[in-house]
């Protein structure tokens, strides 16, 4: 790694900046340095796509666990490109935005940036998609990616696009922030727009800082307090310093308290999860537990599942900046090396392109005079907060219905509900044209509420076929009163829950095959504890003799618990297997 910063001011060369960001300093930065940043981050970018690829939502709602292996041999990152090249959506998104930059300048207008990708010939997905459409049929930005218009406004699109803002500008988040707003608001807002802005304040902050916490914990700063994508990353970095060493429990904590989606409709009370804040989180678990290793950040990001190719490309594009390309293991490298000069999908740039034109964007931002031009001079920004923005605040789903619904004219749904999204398409059938563009008429309560198309066409379609939230038309006096105002509140059958058998517990018990497994099962079965609570407990908290706990739940009250003797005996047999001196209740076969 080449380590030539120096603060102008009082000529100290450093080797790195451990801690602490030199705000408010002025610092240089050799061409060499410069450019082995960029090259780290858009091959540790590709490299982390590549990594992540083939496990990408196939693990929603749970970990990859360690035993699954991810594929990997010295040309996979070569034979992925030429054999599954959508896979790098994550680069040439970001590709797209960068050849508008170069074709208009680093002022281009938002609608230069918009018409991009909405005239693009690549598949989009969730909040792009949506924002496609609505820049297609005259929604521009920012309007074309605000929830009143898009449901998947808080969508992790714009997180994974941000990656090329944060790599223009070394140092200068609030620079990097101002780009975030103009292009994330194309398709993304709230919770969807932090999640790109938080990923481009870490690329800004890695070109002068080596230390991780701090990357992540200053990025952190320019998003408002009391907001969930704030509140997510602060748990995962609590937890990670009550515990630098257990990820999956981290994963745990973050994604029990953070994972319910209200505004998708894929992922609303589904496994399946692609907020920007969840994804985001696992990209800062990997960072974080990964500890600067490149391969255990990429595969703890990875194996935090849901959008799990995005999140270790990110997590490795950071690190690759932060390093610099020569610090990357050989072992990545060299199926990259195979296609350095292939241009991406969708794209006229390749890799080493791409590398090129960051270098002289920079160079043209940062001009240094100063020993022949072969530096730069970085004026290393204090981040500044962005404004406070959520979507669907007040809302939450209260109903999901299947509706195997087909019509050719007309049909009537009847709801109860502030707000309602429909989920659907226009269906080819026999010979149908492929330029077939169907005008629907959607009426509340015979009230026209909008007129929309739905193209046929897979690249133009329409993501939905009709969203609305009631409260906001009234308020924008798009209609004159909420028809779901004298509504009473939907009921709800309460079920019975069912409870399990003494047969059912034996049952359990004779399927384990470690007695560390039967005593947690007759420790949860006998105390009612949450599992949260009982990798908690050490041995001293435990009294066995009195066939008692004490145990600290929510909001760290303490009280008393109790055991019945099956469960003692377990537990007493368990410990008796132990020969460590580690204080906890239960470890795992890592001694921890």
């Amino acid at each position: 790694m080449k380590t030539s910063i120096t603060i102008i001011s009082s000529l100290l060369l450093l080797a790195a900046c451990t801690a602490k960001v030199p705000y408010g300093q002025t610092v240089t930065m050799d061409d060499a340095t410069l450019m082995d940043k960029i090259k780290g981050g858009w091959y540790g970018q590709t490299i982390g796509c590549t990594y992540g690829g083939p496990t990408e939502f196939k693990y929603k709602g749970g970990l990859m666990m360690d035993e699954i292996p991810i594929p990997w041999y010295d040309d996979y990152i070569y034979d992925t490109f030429i054999e599954d090249p959508g896979l790098y959506d994550d680069v040439y998104m970001d590709l797209t935005f960068m050849e508008t930059m170069l074709r208009y300048g680093l002022d281009a207008p938002v609608d230069e940036y918009a018409k991009a990708f909405a005239y693009a010939d690549y598949k989009l997905w969730h909040a792009n998609q949506a924002a496609r459409y609505n820049i297609l049929n005259g929604r521009g930005a920012p309007e074309s990616g605000h929830w009143k218009y898009n449901p998947h406004a808080d969508d992790i699109d714009f997180q994974i696009e941000a990656d090329f803002i944060g790599m223009l500008y070394p140092g200068q988040v609030n620079k990097a922030s101002e780009l975030s707003d103009r292009i994330g608001h194309i398709m993304n807002y709230g919770d969807g727009w932090y999640g790109g802005v938080f990923i481009g304040a870490m690329y800004c902050l890695a070109y002068v800082c080596d230390d991780i916490p701090t990357i992540v914990t200053e990025a952190l700063k320019t998003i408002p307090e009391g907001t969930k994508f704030h509140s997510t990353i602060s748990d995962v970095i609590k937890y990670w310093k009550k515990d630098p060493k257990d990820w999956k429990q981290c994963w745990f904590e973050v994604t029990n308290r953070h994972a319910n989606d209200v505004g998708c409709p894929e992922g609303v009370w589904n496994g399946f999860n692609i907020d920007a804040t969840i994804n985001s989180a696992f990209v800062v678990i990997g960072l974080l537990y990964g500890g600067g290793d490149f391969l255990k950040t990429m595969d703890i990001s990875t194996r935090c599942g849901n959008d799990s190719d995005c999140n270790p490309a990110s997590a490795a594009g950071i690190l690759g900046v932060m390093y610099g390309y020569d610090a990357i293991p050989e072992y990545w490298k060299r199926g990259a090396e195979r296609i350095k000069d292939i241009p991406f999908p969708y794209t006229s740039l390749s890799l080493e392109q791409v590398c090129r034109e960051n270098f002289k964007l920079i160079k043209n931002l940062y001009a240094c005079k100063e020993q022949g031009g072969e530096c730069i001079y970085i004026d290393v920004e204090t981040p500044q907060c962005v404004r406070y923005e959520q979507s669907f605040e007040g809302i939450a789903p209260v109903e999901k219905r299947v509706l195997k619904l087909a019509f050719t004219t007309s049909a009537d749904l009847k709801f109860k509900g502030s707000g309602i999204v429909v989920e659907g398409s226009v269906r080819k059938t026999g010979h149908a044209d492929d330029s077939y563009v169907a005008s629907v008429t959607a009426l509340l309560d015979g009230t026209e509420i909008e007129h929309f198309t739905m193209p046929i066409d897979y690249i133009k379609r329409k993501y939905e076929i009709f969203s609305a939230y009631f409260n906001w038309l009234q308020r924008e006096s798009l209609i004159e009163k909420n028809p779901t105002t004298n509504l009473g509140a939907i009921k709800c059958p309460k079920r019975q829950k069912q409870t399990y058998s003494e047969v059912d517990l034996e049952r359990l018990t004779q399927g384990c095959t470690r007695i560390r497994d039967k005593a947690i099962i007759h420790f949860l079965s006998s105390t009612g504890c949450r599992i949260s609570e009982m990798v908690e407990l050490n041995r001293d908290a435990v009294d066995l003799d009195h066939l008692e706990c004490v145990v600290h739940g929510k909001g760290d009250k303490e009280r008393v618990v109790f055991l019945d003797a099956v469960a003692a005996m377990y537990i007493r047999d368990y410990l008796a297997t132990r020969s460590d001196d580690n204080p906890a209740l239960f470890i795992n076969h890592c001694n921890q």
